[in-house]
C-alpha cells in the first residue's frame, strides 16, 4: 500500500507499483472506439504509461499534453495515458486538444489494471479511481522506471521517465 496524499489529505492505495527489472503485468483496456487491447499488443514496443486519476482535472490533462509533446516524437514508443474515464471522454477530450500521439485507455470495466498495478485509490475523495504514477516498460516488457506521485495534484517526473525511456 502505497501513501500519498490527496489535496494535503492522506490517501492510501491498495498495493504497490510494479517492481524494477520485472514483467509488466498483462491488462486488457478499452480503447476510445470501445475495442480492447493488451499489453501484448505494444509488443516490441517502449510504453510509458501515464495513469491518473480522470482527464477532466487541469494536472491529468496537463500530464497527457506533455507526454503527447515529448516521449510521442520518440522512436519505437507508444505513450499510453490510463485512467477509469469513459472512453467517450477520453475521446472528447482528445479531439477538443488536438491530442493525437498518445493511446487513451479505460481501465472502467473491471478495474483489474489498477489492481494489477496496485494503483487503484483504496481511500479517499478518489476511491476507486487511479493514482496518479507512472511506469515505463522497455522492447523486453520489463518495467525500468515507476514513479508513484506523492501528491496528486502534482504533476509527474517527466524528465525522470523521458531518461529512463532513452535508456530503455
Amino acid at each position: 500500500m502505497a501513501s500519498i496524499t490527496l489535496g494535503g489529505s492522506p490517501a492510501n492505495t491498495i498495493g504497490e507499483l510494479p517492481t524494477l527489472n520485472t514483467l509488466a503485468p498483462n491488462f486488457t483496456l478499452t480503447k476510445s472506439d470501445l475495442s480492447t487491447v493488451s499489453l501484448s499488443d505494444y509488443k516490441g514496443k517502449k510504453l510509458v504509461l501515464n495513469i491518473f486519476p480522470s482527464v477532466d482535472t487541469g494536472t491529468c490533462a496537463q500530464s497527457v499534453r506533455q507526454f503527447n509533446q515529448e516521449a510521442a516524437e520518440l522512436e519505437d514508443t507508444k505513450v499510453l495515458c490510463i485512467s477509469k474515464d469513459l472512453p467517450f471522454a477520453q475521446k472528447r477530450f482528445c479531439g477538443a486538444e488536438g491530442i493525437e500521439n498518445v493511446d487513451m485507455l479505460s481501465d472502467y470495466k473491471t478495474g483489474d489494471f489498477g489492481k494489477a498495478y496496485g494503483v487503484t485509490f483504496a481511500d479517499s475523495a478518489f476511491e476507486s479511481l487511479l493514482s496518479r504514477s507512472v511506469v515505463v516498460v522497455n522492447k523486453d516488457g520489463n518495467v525500468v522506471h515507476t514513479e508513484q506521485v506523492g501528491e496528486t495534484a502534482d504533476e509527474p517526473n517527466y524528465k525522470a521517465a523521458l531518461e529512463a525511456l532513452m535508456d530503455a
